[in-house]
């Protein structure tokens, strides 16, 4: 059994895998509502947009798992576990500081990739049901309407004046959306995009490896707690011997 000042860093590293299983349950809460919430986005966003919160789903399950390692380690003082418990930490480590640095520069191609992204649906607003039904969720949830402004519209085939419904804070029964109105939304959907994505991959971003340094803490008491035990246990074998 462990004594002195190791005995800290047993309790230590037992309070930190608590901490990272509760991390573990957040990273999945994220990357689901994160998922959940931009479902409505897809077709203005790349697939590669999608694979941080599939990743964050991935990781914090991971942890939740590696976690149990860690506790049953530190409790029991069993040298093979916390080890098992610092290696994967390792690589969960890695994992997250990867994600972290790649959020933040995700946001250099977030620009095109929205532009892109919004030309091409533009021009099947009329002839595609999901496309519109995008459209229409990013123009309400974003208080806005068209790329730039609601002028876009009419060259994709609305009439002058006429934009979607969804431009429209309110629209009167029976009639249509004016561009005119003083219920149409004067910005674009473009910047308001682009800034709530890039706002998203910045968050992730500093999560990812504030947890990630946060983890690597943890890796340096286990190991300190694993190096213990092992001399205790041989201090005991040669006692025996």
């Amino acid at each position: 059994m462990v004594s002195g000042g190791m005995a800290c860093v047993k309790y230590l590293t037992f309070l930190f895998n608590l901490i990272f299983a509760i991390t573990g349950i957040v990273f999945i809460a994220v990357g689901t509502v994160i998922l959940v919430v931009y479902s409505g986005y897809n077709n203005f966003m790349d697939s590669w947009f999608f694979a941080a919160p599939v990743l964050m789903i991935t990781v914090g399950a991971v942890v939740f798992i590696v976690s149990f390692f860690g506790c049953c380690g530190a409790v029991k003082e069993n040298h093979c576990m916390i080890l098992t418990f610092s290696v994967m930490l390792l690589l969960i480590f890695a994992l997250e500081l990867g994600a972290g640095i790649a959020g933040y520069m995700m946001q250099g191609d977030v620009h095109k990739m929205v532009e892109n992204r919004l030309n091409i649906t533009m021009g099947e607003y009329l002839s595609n049901d999901d496309v519109h039904r995008s459209w229409d969720i990013m123009q309400h949830d974003l208080k806005c309407c068209g790329m730039n402004d609601a002028t876009d519209w009419a060259r994709v085939g609305f009439s002058e004046n006429i934009v979607p419904n969804s431009c429209c804070k309110e629209i009167p029964d029976g009639d249509k959306c004016d561009s005119n109105s003083v219920h149409v939304y004067t910005h674009g959907c473009m910047n308001n995009l682009q800034s709530a994505i890039e706002n998203n991959a910045l968050i992730l971003g500093g999560v990812g490896i504030g947890i990630a340094i946060i983890q690597l803490i943890g890796v340096i008491f286990a190991c300190c707690l694993a190096r213990s035990i092992r001399r205790e246990y041989e201090t005991v074998e040669t006692a025996a011997h």
